[in-house]
């Protein structure tokens, strides 16, 4: 029995530090939805994102034409078949409708990093589709 509570608790540590090396997620606060009357089935969202401290997005699309914004910190962007970019406030990063963005992170383990993101997209399309 004894071996046996062993093997149980060192797993439940295994399984728990494992989750600890999750990066933190991303905290996405959307600002504004507008519908484009001169683009019919069109619309802009504005988002805010937050990265904490070493935050890194899954691979994703946005079947939209993107537009990011850096206000604080520094971020890491990048698009399949693009060219990896560290991007420091002030400056700008854009990725299409037929992006897969297989890189987004904050370029710091011990800072957060704040951008606005501006996505021209389908009426009523989600914001993000996970993808490999």
């Amino acid at each position: 029995m004894h071996v046996s509570r062993l093997l149980i608790a060192s797993l439940l540590l295994a399984a728990g530090a494992a989750h600890a090396h999750e990066p933190p997620q991303a905290q996405v606060t959307p600002l504004m939805t507008k519908a484009l009357e001169d683009y019919p089935g069109k619309e802009v969202t504005v988002l805010s994102v937050e990265y904490p401290p070493g935050s890194a997005d899954p691979v994703h699309r946005h079947d939209a034409h993107g537009f990011i914004y850096v206000l604080e910190g520094s971020i890491v962007m990048g698009v399949r078949g693009g060219k990896t970019v560290t991007l420091k406030p002030g400056q700008t990063f854009y990725e299409g409708p037929n992006d897969v963005h297989t890189v987004g992170r904050n370029a710091s383990k011990t800072k957060p990093a704040k951008f606005l993101v501006l996505l021209l997209k389908d009426a009523g399309a989600p914001i993000l589709t996970p993808t490999n």
